[in-house]
């Protein structure tokens, strides 16, 4: 028997995920849905679905997973399209930065015996830095030394929340269960809280008198300072997600400014060691962090910390993975050259 996931939204995300799961035609049908046909002629050119339909009632049709990598402002739109099309226990999954309200979404939208699993995804530290945007950036390996984050509302049924902690394994993200408002949380201080401290950065020296022929000086650390204004993707609408997601911006943006006024006082003190010092705990702490995140072996490190055998509870998680997608297929070994 076929498991049917249809994917709502062909960017950056959702291609990705098609294409982590070409291996498993066999198992899995994959089904594509976005709003620009060209998006749609290209996932089935690089074989990220293996067909595509044009109006959202007939995606949803007898799909056991629907995956909505969509920007947050159109899900809720999204979900009240498909919503009377959902066949019994189908689980929709999303991979927006705002839980809770998707949540609500979901709660109010969905008829009986539909039921709701967010996603969060971390890429693969080796795209950290592409320029790529939309289904130009997907990769089959997207997911891969990258935690997939799985919030479940209260009540939610263990046998959703399983399909979605299969599903995250099977793309080769690392599931970690996690409360919808932590997400929140964390999202305001690593998403959204960068892209407006570049956009303070710009705005305050462009204002500046003398950034008429300052402009002409700017180079590299301005350049990388201030890039994050241009940041957007396929699943993320800045405005949106920071004022449905507002008491958290405001937290990490208070704790931004105390930060800042501390370093004021630090320099007009005149005090270099403690500068010297607050850097280096920055340098060392991003340091640390970048390797951390470049090995991806979170697992081996809190399992360890925990006292806890990885392989016992690896096994415990995903020991019924294969009733559902069949075995994984045997990686190939790298031949050196």
């Amino acid at each position: 028997m076929t498991v049917q996931i249809t994917i709502i939204g062909l960017g950056q995300i959702g291609a990705s995920f098609g294409l982590a799961l070409a291996g498993h035609t066999d198992k899995v049908t994959r089904l594509g849905n976005d709003r620009d046909p060209n998006v749609l002629k290209q996932a089935l050119a690089i074989g990220a679905v293996d067909k595509v339909t044009y109006t959202l009632p007939d995606s949803v049709d007898n799909a056991d997973i629907v995956l909505l990598a969509l920007p947050f402002d159109q899900i809720k739109e999204t979900v009240q399209i498909i919503a009377p099309y959902l066949q019994e226990n189908a689980v929709v999954m999303d991979t927006s930065p705002v839980k809770s309200a998707v949540a609500g979404w979901m709660k109010e939208l969905l008829p009986p015996n539909r039921h709701y699993v967010g996603l969060t995804p971390a890429i693969n530290p080796h795209y950290l830095l592409q320029t790529e945007k939309g289904i130009q950036a997907a990769h089959p390996d997207l997911f891969s030394k990258g935690l997939m984050a799985i919030s479940a509302p209260e009540g939610t049924i263990g046998a959703a929340i399983k399909l979605a902690t299969d599903l995250s394994a099977l793309v080769e993200g690392i599931p970690y269960f996690i409360d919808p408002l932590e997400v929140e949380g964390m999202m305001a201080a690593m998403h959204i809280l960068p892209q407006l401290t570049a956009a303070a950065l710009t705005n305050v020296i462009m204002d500046r008198p003398g950034w008429t022929d300052a402009r002409k000086l700017a180079g590299r650390v301005f350049s990388q300072g201030t890039v994050l204004v241009d940041y957007e993707n396929d699943e993320d609408t800045l405005d949106k997600s920071i004022f449905q997601n507002n008491e958290n911006v405001v937290r990490v943006l208070d704790e931004m400014i105390a930060s800042l006024d501390e370093l004021r006082e630090v320099i007009s003190g005149q005090e270099q060691a403690t500068f010297v010092n607050w850097m280096e705990r920055a340098r060392q702490g991003h340091f640390k962090w970048w390797k951390e995140r470049n090995a991806g072996d979170w697992q081996s490190a809190e399992f360890k910390q925990m006292g806890i055998p990885k392989d016992t509870l690896w096994k415990r998680l995903f020991g019924n993975l294969e009733k559902l997608f069949g075995p994984p297929p045997k990686r190939r070994k790298e031949v050196k050259k």
